[in-house]
């Protein structure tokens, strides 16, 4: 079970995801991060040491919310969240993807097997948003950003540059997400029969769906984002080093640099990737 289901007591005042505000619009893109953890300290503490990330606290009622920044740029939010004495869930990264409107998505979805586990709700200053489990249970988000979504570039080291969605039937899953954000899928499976498909929308990259792992028979379907760094396999030792622990080890991926999976010491799985400068996201024709 995962913990990605922040419920607030009353409405934070989060910051707005760009100031100032533009008028860009990224139809399924993930735009924003959300790490839901039973202990924000300790994960405050773990994230500063790995990625350099500061952090403004924000208090609404007996919520606590940290935003996360990278060099002033916001990068994460984090909530904490009691688990449920008895309950074995598991803190997890929950992902916002771009919407318009985020009430037609939600009736789209549900019309197309999703489950609602939180119905559609305005934040103040982030805009509209609604957390899902789509037909084979990856928790996910939609928002429609008040302040619009940021641009594509680049992201640099230290910030979040990729989203795979792990799933038992990735052909299904992608369609399901292709019918939702009008996503192109391109077929990139190799020959070692695990599927990965890539996501497209605006010319540009967005996702991937990719195979669960055949040696982890137990996993389930999920989303998992990854952060650009410059050396995976010294990260990924870091993450060791900080009370964290390797999920996945360090492997050389599609494009020739290398990445792995790390879980933070409450136990959220995240991503390494190495991306080289020269390697585009732009996708074409």
């Amino acid at each position: 079970m995962s913990l990605a289901l922040p419920v607030l007591a009353a409405p934070l005042q989060v910051p707005a995801l760009l100031e100032p505000a533009s008028q860009e619009h990224h139809v399924g893109k993930v735009i924003f991060v959300e790490l839901v953890t039973p202990d924000l300290a300790a994960a405050k503490q773990f994230y500063a040491g790995m990625f350099g990330w500061t952090f403004r606290d924000i208090q609404a009622g007996s919520a606590e919310y940290a935003e996360a920044s990278l060099d002033g740029r916001p990068v994460a939010g984090l909530v904490h969240k009691e688990i449920p004495a008895g309950e074995h869930r598991q803190p997890a990264w929950l992902s916002f993807i771009a919407v318009r409107d985020v009430d037609a998505t939600t009736k789209s979805a549900v019309e197309k097997g999703a489950k609602v586990l939180r119905e559609p709700h305005s934040v103040p200053d982030r805009g509209r948003e609604a957390i899902l489990a789509d037909p084979q249970g990856a928790v996910f988000a939609v928002l429609a950003s008040s302040s619009g979504d940021p641009p594509d570039v680049l992201a640099a080291p230290g910030e979040w540059i990729w989203s795979s969605l792990i799933a038992g039937d990735p052909d299904t899953d992608a369609a399901f997400y292709q019918a939702l954000f009008d996503y192109e899928v391109f077929d990139l499976s190799s020959d070692a029969g695990a599927q990965h498909l890539l996501l497209a929308s605006g010319d540009y990259a967005r996702a991937s769906a990719n195979s669960l792992p055949a040696n982890r028979p137990n996993s389930h379907s999920h989303w998992l984002n990854y952060v650009r760094v410059d050396d995976t396999d010294k990260m990924a030792a870091k993450a060791v080093a900080l009370g964290g622990r390797v999920v996945v080890e360090p492997r050389i991926d599609r494009h020739g640099g290398k990445l792995a999976v790390v879980a933070d010491p409450q136990g959220a799985p995240f991503g390494l990737i190495e991306w080289p400068d020269t390697e585009s996201k732009e996708v074409s024709q």
